[in-house]
């Protein structure tokens, strides 16, 4: 052959007249596998909600089942929001979580937080704690301590005491 001829089978490549052979991957119609990803998405947004309403329901059946607790219900809300379940402790006049002024949980607060720490223990989700304080300025807040911080070591006081509780 001479170095002009520049037929495909002298340099390699495939012979375009090809009809028979070894078939590649793709060149038939093969059976796929489709997934329909918002059906899917759809069974593990229901199948989160089914358990975060039975997470609800054993937070109740634990408030509801100590003598206790269920004398602090009215401070307990339990509601579902688009991030998931949320758990509020709200301050009653004569059963606020924390003295003004301090981050150290209130002794009947500290049996709820681990009451209910021991039920979100169950539960692989992640959490998120808030806190707020009163309005009133910080005693010693020129040093840098304010009601931000006491926020955050309230925050911190709270989840100490969830993890007691699991």
């Amino acid at each position: 052959s001479s170095a002009g001829d520049r037929s495909p089978r002298q340099h390699g490549g495939q012979d375009l007249t090809r009809t028979t052979g070894q078939v590649k991957r793709g060149e038939l119609d093969a059976k796929q596998d489709k997934v329909n990803l918002h059906a899917l998405k759809q069974e593990q947004v229901r199948a989160e909600i089914a358990r975060l309403e039975d997470l609800k329901k054993k937070v109740q059946a634990k408030i509801a089942a100590s003598e206790r607790l269920s004398q602090m219900a009215s401070q307990i809300r339990l509601d579902m929001t688009r991030d998931g379940l949320r758990i509020q402790i709200v301050d009653e006049n004569n059963r606020p979580m924390f003295a003004s002024g301090s981050a150290v949980v209130q002794p009947y607060m500290r049996e709820l937080l681990r009451e209910i720490g021991t039920v979100l223990a169950e539960v692989p989700n992640r959490l998120t704690l808030e806190g707020h304080t009163d309005a009133a300025p910080f005693v010693g807040g020129g040093l840098g301590y304010g009601n931000w911080e006491l926020s955050a070591d309230r925050a911190n006081a709270s989840r100490r005491e969830l993890m007691v509780g699991g």
